[in-house]
């Protein structure tokens, strides 16, 4: 029997079997070294992204777009110091602050804590006083309604009224302002950031003086109608840190081209201007006021009717009172002008593009006007206090 090698058994077939096998194996394996580096760079790349991504957000998170820089102590001081010596002529040249017990020089270190609740409740009332030739104005009389807005407000002031007349004497001389206005606040105090006042270990009061210039005012200017809604009686007759509706009446009439705004009431009667009052002469040559139940009792327009009579006895007046006008009355009269402490009388000559009489300033407003800066630079000793500056 003879035994036969098969064919695929034989040694060529076996060698070319053999090299065919290694040649596919040989493509196999570069095919998955291939897929394999191709996969890994594809994981590579998204893992890269991935990263770049998280990196991305990482920064934007911290902020690394728009970094905000830590001060220190020193820094910040200098870094005031800086903006304030750019300033030739500094604004304000005297703070008090009883939270610190003391006048302050330095505009730099002029400060008020941001847990004051005036400052981010509001809780708090102010009033102005003039500085005028040396002498402050009004000074008491201010410092009473500043009170009386304080008891409103149910803040406590830290100091008697003997005091605090005392201290703005004080504050008024280490100015070394001869001519501008003294501005001060009672607040419920520094304390925490809570609503409720009851945190605040006691009230704080600060002044600062504010070095500008002011005269009497002899142009017209024109007003508008406001459009933003009265304050409420209680709000409105304490002079308080609240000044939105305010700020936002004078804004509505700069954009409008006017000078100021006009409040008037639900009823329809005129009120007030956003930080001054008004006064009319009616065609009968009446100085009228609105009443001061809704509105703030402005110091300066209770002087004016003070002093008003006096051109009643000289023949120019026919008489002086409050009283509610409509807007028809009030667009009416012969003239009209705003009162307030730093005008003092400002004229009015149009109103919502209504001539106010003819249109010009008037006689009557000038010559109340001229009563009324007399008194300012000239006047009583009850009226105006000598600021004892250091010689």
């Amino acid at each position: 029997m003879q035994f036969t090698i098969p064919s695929i058994l034989s040694p060529w077939n076996i060698r070319t079997q053999a090299t065919t096998l290694f040649h596919k194996a040989s493509l196999i394996f570069l095919f998955r070294i291939v897929s394999f580096f191709c996969l890994t760079s594809t994981l590579v790349g998204l893992l890269s992204f991935f990263a770049e991504t998280v990196a991305a957000a990482v920064k934007v998170q911290k902020g690394d777009d728009f970094e905000v820089h830590v001060f220190s102590s020193s820094e910040l001081i200098e870094k005031l110091n800086e903006k304030w010596r750019a300033v030739k002529r500094k604004p304000y040249p005297a703070m008090y602050s009883s939270v610190y017990g003391g006048i302050i020089l330095d505009p730099t270190l002029m400060v008020i804590p941001i847990d004051d609740h005036m400052v981010h409740r509001g809780h708090g009332v102010f009033d102005t006083a003039i500085i005028l030739d040396g002498y402050l104005y009004e000074l008491d009389v201010h410092i009473e309604r500043i009170l009386t807005s304080a008891s409103k407000a149910r803040i406590s002031s830290p100091f008697t009224k003997d005091k605090l007349h005392t201290i703005l004497l004080q504050l008024a001389a280490a100015s070394n302002c001869k001519k501008g206005t003294l501005r001060y606040w009672l607040s419920a105090g520094p304390g925490n950031f809570l609503l409720s006042p009851s945190g605040c270990p006691t009230s704080a009061f600060y002044a600062v003086v504010i070095d500008e210039e002011f005269s009497q005012q002899k142009e017209g200017v024109k007003v508008i109608t406001s459009n933003i809604p009265m304050k409420p009686p209680l709000f409105a007759t304490a002079k308080n840190v609240n000044y939105l509706p305010n700020v936002l009446s004078i804004m509505e009439a700069e954009d409008r081209g006017a000078f100021a705004s006009i409040w008037v009431d639900e009823e329809g009667y005129v009120a007030e201007g956003p930080n001054v009052n008004v006064a009319f002469i009616t065609q009968e040559k009446e100085l009228i006021l609105p009443p001061f139940d809704n509105i703030l009792r402005g110091c300066t327009a209770l002087r004016l009717l003070q002093l008003a009579p006096k051109l009643v006895e000289q023949g120019k007046l026919k008489g002086v009172k409050t009283s509610k006008l409509t807007v028809g009355e009030a667009k009416g009269a012969l003239e009209m002008m705003f009162v307030g402490s730093t005008l003092p009388l400002l004229p009015i000559v149009m109103w919502d593009d209504q001539l106010i009489g003819d249109g010009k300033v008037g006689e009557l407003t000038m010559a109340l006007s001229d009563v009324i800066w007399e008194d300012m630079v000239a006047g009583p000793t009850t009226q105006r206090i000598p600021v004892p500056y250091e010689q």
